[in-house]
Formats: C-alpha cells, sequence, structure tokens
C-alpha cells in the first residue's frame, strides 16, 4: 500500500479544486510562511477522521471551509479525498485503489465515502487500523511532535512506539468490547428490575384471577337457577 494522490476541493486555503501526486520516495511541498503547506497536513488529518477543530488549527470545524478572499466568495462546502495504490492489498478490500474521502457542508452536515460510496466514520477507521494509519497514530507527525517524543518520559516513549507498532486497532476493539460488555450489564440490570416488578404483581394479579374464576362460576350458576 502507498499514498497516491490527494485531491482537495474548498479546505482552508484552497479555494480551487487541487490535486498532489505522491511518487515513490520522499515528496517535500515547500513554500514560504502562509501558503498553505501546513493545511495540506491538516487535509491528511481531516480525511482519517480527526473530529477537535483545534488539532485543524480553528475554532470550529466550518472553519475547515474556505471563506473567502479578495475577490473570492467563500464556498458553502469543502472535500477532501486520499488515493491510496491497494495493489499489495494493505486495505483488506478487494480494489487496486482505494479511495477515502470526507465532506462537509457549512450547514453543518457531513459525508464520509469509501471509493465514492457513501460510509460511517467507522467503517473508514475499521479499515485504517486494519493497515496502521489513523488520526491518533504516528503516521502524521506534526510540529514540535519529534521534540516530544525525544524527551518524553520511558513509559511515555514505549506508549508512542506501541502505537507506532499499530496497536491502535487492538485497543480500538478492547475498548469497544468494554463498551458491549458495559451496555450488556445495563440491560441485565434493567432486566433483573423488570423482573422483580413483575413477580411483585404476580400474587395479586393471581388473587384477582382467582376472585374473578370464582365470580364466574357463580354467575354461571345464577343463570342455570
Amino acid at each position: 500500500m502507498s499514498f497516491k494522490r490527494i485531491e482537495v476541493t474548498g479546505f482552508k486555503s484552497f479555494a480551487d479544486s487541487l490535486s498532489i501526486d505522491f511518487d515513490s520516495g520522499i515528496t517535500a511541498i515547500v513554500g514560504p510562511n502562509g501558503c498553505g503547506k501546513s493545511n495540506i497536513a491538516d487535509a491528511i488529518r481531516w480525511v482519517l477522521g480527526e473530529q477537535s477543530p483545534k488539532l485543524l488549527r480553528g475554532s470550529n470545524m466550518q472553519d475547515v471551509i474556505f471563506k473567502g478572499a479578495e475577490g473570492r466568495k467563500g464556498l458553502s462546502y469543502c472535500e477532501v479525498a486520499l488515493v491510496f495504490d491497494n495493489t499489495d492489498r494493505m486495505f483488506n478490500l478487494d480494489y487496486d485503489e482505494v479511495v477515502i474521502s470526507r465532506k462537509l457542508f457549512r450547514s453543518g452536515d457531513r459525508e464520509y465515502a469509501l471509493n465514492r460510496s457513501p460510509c460511517l466514520l467507522k467503517d473508514i477507521t475499521n479499515i485504517l487500523h486494519d493497515c496502521g494509519i489513523g488520526r491518533d497514530g504516528y503516521s502524521i507527525i506534526g510540529q514540535g511532535k519529534v521534540e516530544q517524543i525525544v524527551s518524553s518520559k520511558p513509559e511515555d516513549r514505549r506508549e508512542i512506539f506501541e502505537e507506532a507498532a499499530g496497536i491502535a486497532k487492538f485497543k480500538e476493539r478492547k475498548l469497544e468490547a468494554e463498551r458491549k460488555l458495559e451496555r450488556t450489564r445495563e440491560n441485565m440490570t434493567r432486566l433483573q428490575d423488570i423482573y422483580g416488578e413483575v413477580e411483585r404483581q404476580l400474587a395479586p394479579m393471581k388473587k384477582q384471577a382467582e376472585t374473578a374464576k370464582t365470580f364466574l362460576g357463580l354467575r354461571d350458576e345464577l343463570k342455570i337457577y
């Protein structure tokens, strides 16, 4: 699996559609301050599922949509797509090319897509975890992250290496299993409460049923006489 291309429309400073190819080896994006280099990294992190506007250097998620500039009106949406070469089947999908995309409208509506077909964020997160990529892993190392890794405590550094080794998917599966167990416990508690309430109601209802049966029997006898 290799990262082939990023396609950007209306994301932050990129009002016009932009496509950047990533060939084999190292690809460097250079330019003066303020030209939008960091916005490329933000766009990649955003597609991978980042939900924190702060980590995307904004106050709310709509800040990632092009707001407008001199002579240019703001846009109503933004969209970013990451294109991967999947000929080695790193992604567990039967496609030679995998496209992951995310779209956000100024109204707040959002769309996720896998190979241009609508899907859930969870679907994207699951396939990313299977190949060790994700917004929480170390496939993206931002400014200051290297210094943080070098100066961190041994136990923190161990956690960093574990994340880089791709165990995020197992942690996520563990958390999901724990959440399911907790929901099951809550359901069992509710069932026990319901069972206890039914048991409390059963005795008086049984007595009422016997009274009703006696009444019906006496009524039938009255009809006979």
